[in-house]
């Protein structure tokens, strides 16, 4: 069964990761490595579809599959999505969750809120997301991921 600790676990895995796939951003090869694994390893890629709709992308707004994922996360120049710069590549320093909510059922959560990403100048940005999780073999994977920036008026 899910719980809050399992929950909080993978996000701080998630924010872990991204802060690792930015730190490696000199060396691609390592970097496209770590990233392919991280996915692997955090996304329910290998069980299907995901439901992914990455902050920064406007062209191609949903990211279905492993390469548009790969694509989003650290861009470069053969990237699938033209418009991807590499959202991992800033690089980031620090990923804080602070969930608003979670709903959890026994082999499904949902968790919303707003993350916190800290550059390597101490800037910080909020961004809003909710991502979905599924247990599978006593882990859990992700299988939607929603971030936006909050509304400026």
């Amino acid at each position: 069964m899910i719980t809050l600790d399992l929950i909080e676990s993978a996000q701080k895995k998630w924010g872990d990761g991204i802060v690792k796939i930015g730190s490696l951003k000199n060396d691609y090869k390592l970097c496209k490595e770590f990233t392919s694994s991280f996915l692997n390893d955090t996304y329910s890629l290998k069980e299907g579809k995901i439901l992914f709709k990455p902050t920064k992308a406007s062209d191609e707004q949903f990211r279905p599959n492993f390469d548009m994922a790969l694509s989003y996360f650290i861009g470069g120049k053969d990237s699938f999505c033209s418009e991807d710069e590499g959202f991992a590549m800033k690089p980031w320093v620090k990923v804080l969750f602070e969930n608003s909510g979670v709903i959890i059922e026994k082999n499904r959560a949902i968790a919303m809120g707003n993350y916190f990403f800290t550059d390597s100048n101490g800037n910080t940005i909020k961004v809003e997301y909710s991502f979905g999780y599924k247990l599978i073999d006593s882990k859990l994977y992700i299988d939607l991921h929603h971030s936006s920036l909050p509304f400026n008026h």
